[in-house]
């Protein structure tokens, strides 16, 4: 093979690399997954049983006929967290008696310092139509899976810990059907107004 066939077969092969790459990201944007030659829908949520912020058992199920919002992360989250449910309570509060149609979860992703009590604390200084939602390890990370959502944990200096996690707010119709990536970075009254959409 000479020097310019190996070039060419380089070129050719990075080509086509790129262009399997490009159709995983477009896949994954749009929601969709390969399978065989076609085009399928990604499953994301499925049932779950999980304990919220007061104590009580909460289910999928218990959802059924409301649009929500999804969004996993922890309560010792420095920046991102607080931030997402700040933006996630100044949806709600702009939904005005609209609010009461749906429902926000927050998910931990760190069950060994997120109890009920430790929720219930921190969702204080948010929107009461939010609800953290807790359980046992196993739980919540069937959870994580069904939303196809990354978590670590990642140790700190001293013995402390962070987690490293998924930071989408998923947005789910009546029936628990995800719909899209809910965007956060507008008003909230026009993120409000696309969510009052699916009541």
């Amino acid at each position: 093979m000479t020097a310019r066939q190996s070039r060419l077969l380089l070129v050719c092969a990075a080509f086509v690399a790129g262009l399997g790459l490009c159709l995983g990201v477009i896949a994954l944007l749009s929601g969709m997954s390969f399978s065989g030659k076609a085009l399928q829908p990604v499953a994301i949520g499925g049932p779950f049983r999980l304990t919220d912020q007061n104590g009580r058992a909460v289910t999928d199920q218990d959802l059924k006929g409301k649009p929500f919002l999804v969004f996993f992360g922890f309560t010792h989250c420095p920046d991102v967290c607080p931030t997402t449910l700040f933006d996630v309570s100044e949806v709600l509060r702009s939904l005005g008696p609209d609010a009461d149609r749906t429902a926000a979860l927050f998910i931990t992703v760190d069950p060994e310092r997120d109890t009920a009590a430790a929720l219930k604390d921190y969702l204080g200084s948010f929107d009461p139509h939010l609800r953290g939602l807790t359980g046992d390890a196993d739980a919540l990370a069937a959870v994580a899976k069904e939303y196809r959502v990354y978590y670590k944990k990642v140790p700190l200096d001293g013995g402390d810990y962070t987690m490293d996690h998924t930071a989408i707010v998923y947005l789910m119709d009546k029936d628990g059907r995800f719909v899209s990536p809910f965007n956060l970075k507008r008003k909230p009254d026009v993120a409000a107004a696309e969510l009052r959409k699916y009541l």
